[in-house]
């Protein structure tokens, strides 16, 4: 199965530029209500994955929590604990499900590794859980 049947377009996808302040990258996070985001280069290469962990801890031991100060830090700055690992756009299904194991989301890249997307473990969910009940009403 082509992984890209579960892509949400990077125009759909929330993200932050590794040279945007903390302060933006927080701000957006408390928007959409998200723990981590992908982090990008302007260039569009993923880079790797902020949560609010990484933010909380950078804040507290790099800034003493003067959140004015945030506006002069970028989101490269911060030390990550970890980084969700992409796949490339003709990964296999193996190689997908591996990495959504553990991780919430997967960020896809293409040949050049240009963020092109995300896929979410809440979608390969639904799409086996949909398999199982058509396997289901087909036994009745």
């Amino acid at each position: 199965m082509n992984i890209l049947f579960f892509l949400t377009p990077k125009s759909e996808v929330a993200y932050i530029y590794e040279d945007d302040s903390l302060r933006q990258a927080l701000e957006k996070m408390e928007y959409h209500k998200y723990s981590a985001v992908p982090v990008i280069s302007r260039s569009g290469k993923y880079i790797g994955t902020v949560t609010e962990g990484d933010m909380l801890w950078g804040i507290k031991n790099k800034f003493l929590f003067n959140l004015k100060e945030t506006e002069k830090v970028t989101v490269g700055a911060l030390n990550r604990r970890s980084d969700n690992r992409p796949v490339f756009a003709d990964s296999n299904m193996e190689d997908l499900i591996d990495k959504a194991l553990n991780q919430n989301f997967v960020p896809v890249v293409d040949d050049q590794k240009n963020f092109i997307g995300i896929i979410t473990r809440k979608d390969i969910i639904r799409y086996f859980y949909n398999k199982s009940q058509e396997c289901a009403d087909k036994k009745n």
